[in-house]
């Protein structure tokens, strides 16, 4: 490799612990799109532990690395690990032309950001030996049943404990109703504070999480019609409460969304490992991406996915990733428009959505061409909608792909409505009013929305003039 030796990465490397974790990457499974290109670039994509893979960039010239990974060590093990293959030779590199994320960083460099790699190194001595030598702990028996016992005490537990919270829940529901609904929102703030810090104690931090979005989603509506919004909102804590406490008689599926919805979660290693796992692969396509930080100071990254085969399974896809605020990173993996050959699989839910990445057969690049949307009108995938409602009652955001739709405006609202009919109209979000105002002069397109039972936020239009593209 030219410009870097197993030695140069040894002295790169910020600590032992760094070698000896970039050490376990250094295999092609775990990597995909493995290129090499112009201007001395290596580059590929690490799937770590969120559903997204990590883009690594290493330029063999001066040793300047990125990594779209939220550590603080620079450089990251996945950094050092593309570096290792690389210097190593045993691993092929394909030549490509630089993808738009590899040239976004190379003109960035070009500008005077520097190299990343302009790091001190840290004090400690390290060896590239030591972490091939190294090898994991023997395991107790003894320890891993002491182990096993304590984490299903902790199980245990925490199950009283959000039955406890949501039996405060219930309190603050019938203290809400009594006070009247009629005038929820205009104390909606402190209320669902005081409540949502309680389920963060009850380790219920799902339910925690959607009370702090509440005043938000209803102080976005016009005013009219925030008493009704309270009402359902409200209705739907309670259900998810009766749901939970009645889990056992629920199918598996939906025993599923429930605990979910609650704030249990599914480690990646459970979901590939469990047998039941809904596997599909296929041609997937970037259709919409979401960046929001949520009360808990997490950002979070929606990738909306579109399979193009018309095939069984699920057509539609989310990855989520979280990453603390504090990390800085504003941007997700995937750009709108990308597209990539990859085998997803789903949590288990009574309608699939959330996924993991748990194949890349190709690295993810904007082809260019248009997505191959469905061919149903607006009102077709409102129906859509509607069955998947009736099957999860507290459902929030549901994906809508459409053709044959325009822009209407109604006062200062605009609307996605049918382009031959009036027979449906789903309000835009306020926020999207002015970037979407230029699609009223288009006849018809196709498109992709995401519907929260209120608004439409716009993620993808395709018109005859071009893509547009949501923020």
């Amino acid at each position: 490799m030219a410009g870097i030796s197993l030695d140069k990465i040894e002295a790169l490397a910020p600590d032992q612990a760094s070698l000896v974790a970039a050490r376990k990457l250094v295999r092609p499974g775990g990597w995909s799109g493995l290129s090499s290109g112009d201007a001395a670039l290596i580059w590929g994509e690490c799937q770590g532990s969120g559903s997204s893979p990590y883009r690594v960039i290493v330029s063999e010239s001066d040793a300047g690395y990125k990594c779209t990974c939220p550590s603080r060590k620079f450089p990251c093990k996945h950094s050092l690990a593309l570096m290792w293959m690389r210097a190593e030779g045993k691993v092929a590199f394909q030549s490509a032309s630089a993808p738009e994320w590899v040239q976004d960083w190379l003109r960035r460099r070009r500008t005077g950001a520097g190299a990343d790699s302009d790091k001190e190194d840290a004090p400690k001595p390290k060896s590239l030996a030591s972490a091939v030598a190294d090898k994991p702990e023997e395991i107790d028996p003894k320890s891993e049943a002491r182990a096993t016992a304590a984490r299903e005490r902790a199980r245990r537990e925490r199950e009283d404990a959000i039955l406890a919270g949501l039996d405060d829940l219930d309190t603050w529901l019938l203290d809400q109703a009594d006070a009247g609904l009629a005038g929820f929102a205009g104390h909606a703030g402190k209320s669902c504070r005081s409540i949502a810090q309680r389920l963060v104690d009850a380790k219920a931090p799902g339910l925690a999480t959607r009370l702090d979005a509440l005043p938000n989603r209803i102080y976005g509506l016009p005013e009219s019609a925030r008493p009704m919004a309270a009402v359902e909102q409200l209705g739907q804590l309670h259900l998810l409460a009766e749901a939970y406490r009645r889990q056992e008689s629920l199918s598996p599926e939906l025993r599923a969304d429930v605990r979910r919805e609650v704030g249990w979660t599914q480690s990646r290693d459970a979901l590939l490992t469990e047998e039941a796992t809904l596997t599909v692969s296929g041609t997937w396509r970037v259709v919409g991406t979401v960046s929001e930080v949520q009360p808990d100071k997490l950002r979070r990254f929606e990738t909306w996915l579109w399979r193009e085969e018309l095939a069984d399974g699920p057509q539609t896809a989310v990855l989520l990733d979280f990453i603390p605020v504090a990390a800085g990173q504003t941007r997700g993996a995937f750009r709108t428009g990308e597209r990539m050959q990859a085998a997803l699989v789903f949590y288990p839910s009574t309608r699939p959505l959330r996924a993991l990445i748990k194949e890349m057969m190709s690295p993810a690049q904007d082809c260019g061409i248009e997505v191959g949307l469905p061919d149903v009108d607006l009102l077709k995938a409102y129906e859509e909608y509607e069955l998947a409602l009736a099957a999860i009652p507290w459902l929030n955001n549901w994906p809508m792909g459409f053709s044959n739709a325009r822009i209407r405006r109604s006062g200062e609202r605009l609307f996605i409505c049918s382009a031959d009919s009036d027979a449906v109209a789903l309000p835009l979000m306020a926020n999207q009013t002015d970037a979407t105002s230029p699609l009223t002069a288009v006849d018809s397109f196709s498109g992709f929305a995401l519907w929260d039972g209120y608004a439409c936020r716009l993620c993808m239009a395709q018109t005859w003039f071009g893509r547009w593209v949501g923020e």
